[in-house]
């Protein structure tokens, strides 16, 4: 604010005053000063009352108050779901009710109180019946056309055309759809991320044209990024929906845009308009990144082929209406592959494409800037690396010189872009120096640690005195691992990163060197501490006697049940004081003593050496496990049950008998190879008693965070007062 509008009350005063103040050293300004700011405090007041007044301006704690004017279901507060709000639920309510019990409606209804994209069928459309002669619907015949192949392959899911017998089973079991009354809401829980300029991984070296989207040279599916419905009454289409990208509605999406071109009547393209999909950058003349355009982007099948070394390569041009249209690459969304024709290898190359996965954890392009450093400043050393923007170096290793060479203490690291750095870094740190290694804000960034030949290794902490050090690594992920030198360092943070499990992945998701820990500090080191917060991670190997482990929101994956997740530095003995909360660990714990295990899922033994401290609540701990004082934790709770069920007692209960009723509330996941969309995502079979045991009736492990239980609740009270009499509706998972 300029000086006159900060100023009002003071400059209010005639000029006399003004003058006879300045004189006096300015005693009057000073109080009006602080007249002033309780002033605009009472105004800001005012404002927000006003405000309060609509549902699209009011503060979030209004939001029950206005619903409840309307006579609006309470429903559960999704407090931990960042970005969830009730205001379009309560906003919509006049709209719902106007066309309650149209499908319309439950599409919107779902969308605003769960947060997920849905889809809704009345499934008494996909029923084959005997049409009346007056009534004859063409569009729903009771066999299926093998001619339409898009079609055929969306049969048995949420925009499936194909018409079937009826079922007698229940929907609301999940077990029977195709009924008259029966009405199907399809979910999509995997959120699409979209990654900005990123650098494709050959799939050879020296590169021969053929590239993977992932920068970490795994295959992928590509995901859509779904349009804004603008209207309450548009049911959701294949673009509208954050699912898988096809192959076939691509390729015919593309073929109609070259088509229209050749006639002269060029049609728009669904997926790759002013919101693409994905995009591809090849060099042009001069060596300089071009877009390649949508009408020269080929959709193909680029799958391995049995006995053959190569992919199918694209041709150069394509015929249509007898124009030759140019063709300079091939993409294949459903293995998230790029082909150049025969001959064509470009010096450089660039993608964009969104790729899916169940939450904020790990490291992406999603908001994170409430947990980045800023410069204040103040004896801060701060620059920016970049490879596809401007910065101040293109080459990590060269700002961590600069760092080491300034004379501030304090030094802040941010990447620009969400390329792929490869670097062998060595981070020297004297007493009371601390460094800061970030993404910025919506970029996903790519460390591949590796020596000059190729061969992967660490990030490695060096340093004669720790006293007072800390390295805080924000928003990356690497392929690698950090390694830290007996007293160099006193706090390692680790927040919103990925650490491959296994340090690298090849083309399948198989982990190249599974024996090798994520994060490794060796001893003697009495006061490190490593924090763990939303971040992805392998085994992680402790001094035995440093202050221990801080994890909370993460994933901790040893690659299997029975290897070593959490250890002290030689891999073997148990590892200094841990204290997890939210976390799904895969592998064996064990350590001196745990502080805290809370809402955690851990499959493999969990072993404490000493558990009269500490304490164990709503988690998960396998037959077996040797952990501190237990609060509502599984499978204590079925044995509980089990024994009460039989009028005996728990210790009595034979060994076989225990494993049988562990095996009932054992956790179960969609996958655990890591590199798939659903990673460590409970499955749709998982027990009751772990997608709801956790404190608050939640989900435990590292997804607690989107409570998902708390939405389909908020969904199914919902679907009470607009679902139709006579109708009855399930709800299903697409993702």
């Amino acid at each position: 604010m300029s000086t006159q509008t900060r100023e009002r009350l003071y400059n209010l005063l005639p000029a006399i005053y003004r003058v006879r103040d300045e004189a006096e050293g300015e005693p009057l300004r000073a109080l009006l000063a602080i007249i002033e700011e309780e002033l605009a405090s009472i105004e800001d007041d005012i404002g927000g009352l006003y405000d309060d007044w609509f549902i699209e301006t009011c503060a979030e704690w209004v939001i029950p108050y206005i619903g409840d004017l309307l006579g609006v279901r309470n429903l559960h507060q999704l407090t931990a779901v960042e970005g969830f709000s009730q205001r379009a639920y309560v906003a919509n309510t006049l709209r719902y009710r106007r066309r309650k019990g149209t499908a319309p409606v439950l599409e919107q209804l779902a969308r605003d109180v769960t947060g997920w994209p849905a889809r809704v069928v009345e499934f008494f459309e996909r029923l084959a019946a005997t049409q009346h002669v007056n009534h004859v619907r063409l569009y729903s015949p009771a066999t299926a056309d093998l001619r339409q192949a898009t079609n055929l392959e969306l049969t048995g899911g949420p925009l499936e055309t194909v018409n079937h017998t009826a079922e007698v089973r229940r929907i609301a079991s999940g077990r029977g759809r195709y009924n008259i009354p029966n009405v199907g809401l399809f979910l999509w829980r995997l959120q699409p991320y979209f990654v900005n300029r990123t650098t494709p991984e050959p799939v050879v070296d020296p590169p021969d044209g053929r590239y993977r989207f992932s920068p970490l040279g795994n295959d992928i599916p590509l995901f859509n990024r779904p349009r804004t419905e603008t209207e309450i009454v548009h049911l959701a289409e294949e673009e509208d929906l954050p699912g898988p990208l096809r192959r076939r509605a691509l390729y015919d999406d593309l073929e109609a845009l070259r088509s229209g071109l050749a006639a002269g009547s060029p049609n728009p393209s669904r997926y790759l308009d002013e919101s693409p999909v994905f995009r591809v950058w090849l060099p042009d003349s001069l060596g300089q990144l071009e877009e390649v355009p949508p009408e020269e982007i080929l959709i193909c099948n680029l799958e391995d082929i049995p006995g053959e070394t190569d992919w199918r390569r694209p041709p150069t041009t394509k015929e249509y209406s007898g124009q030759n249209l140019p063709i300079r690459v091939a993409v294949d969304p459903q293995n998230g592959r790029i082909a150049l024709p025969t001959g064509v290898d470009p010096a450089d190359l660039a993608v964009s494409y969104s790729y899916a996965f169940s939450a904020d954890i790990g490291g992406g392009p999603y908001t994170r800037q409430e947990s980045l450093a800023v410069d204040t400043g103040a004896q801060v050393f701060s620059t920016t690396v970049a490879q596809r923007a401007a910065a101040d170096h293109s080459n990590l290793g060269d700002a961590v010189s600069a760092w080491l060479a300034a004379p501030e203490l304090a030094g802040i690291i941010t990447i620009l872009d969400s390329a792929t750095y490869v670097d062998s870094l060595l981070v020297p740190f004297s007493a009371g120096r601390s460094l800061v290694i970030q993404a910025a804000d919506g970029q996903r960034p790519v460390l591949r640690l590796q020596q000059a030949s190729g061969t992967p290794s660490p990030l490695i902490v060096t340093g004669a005195d720790g006293d007072g050090t800390e390295l805080t690594l924000n928003g990356l992920w690497i392929e690698g691992g950090v390694r830290v030198q007996a007293n160099s360092l006193e706090r390692l943070r680790v927040l919103h990163c990925t650490f491959v499990p296994g340090w690298r992945i090849d083309a399948g998701g198989t982990p190249q060197l599974p024996d090798r820990a994520s994060i490794v500090a060796v001893g003697p080191n009495p006061d490190f501490v490593l924090e763990l917060a939303r971040s992805i991670a392998g085994a992680l190997h402790l001094p035995a006697d440093s202050d221990g482990l801080l994890a909370a929101d993460s994933i901790i994956d040893a690659l299997g049940d029975a290897n070593l997740a959490y250890v002290a530095d030689d891999g073997t003995r148990p590892g200094p004081p841990a204290t997890f909360e939210r976390c799904t660990i895969i592998g064996q714990l064990r350590a001196r003593q745990f502080d805290l295990i809370s809402e955690c899922i851990v499959t493999g033994l969990a072993l404490a050496e000493r558990r009269q401290a500490g304490c164990t609540r709503f988690s998960f701990l396998p037959e077996g496990s040797r952990a501190p004082r237990r609060h509502r934790c599984q499978p204590d709770l079925a044995l509980e049950a089990y024994a009460a069920a039989h009028n005996t007692r728990v210790d009595l209960l034979s060994a076989a008998v225990r494993q049988i009723v562990a095996l009932t509330v054992t956790p179960t996941f969609t996958t655990t190879r890591y590199g798939r969309p659903a990673y460590v995502q409970l499955s749709a079979t998982c027990p009751l008693a772990i997608r709801t045991g956790a404190e608050d009736g939640g989900e435990m492990g590292a997804f607690h965070l989107l409570q998902q239980p708390q939405r389909v609740a908020n969904l199914r009270t919902a679907l009470d007062e607009y679902l139709r009499v006579g109708l009855e509706a399930g709800i299903f998972f697409v993702t």
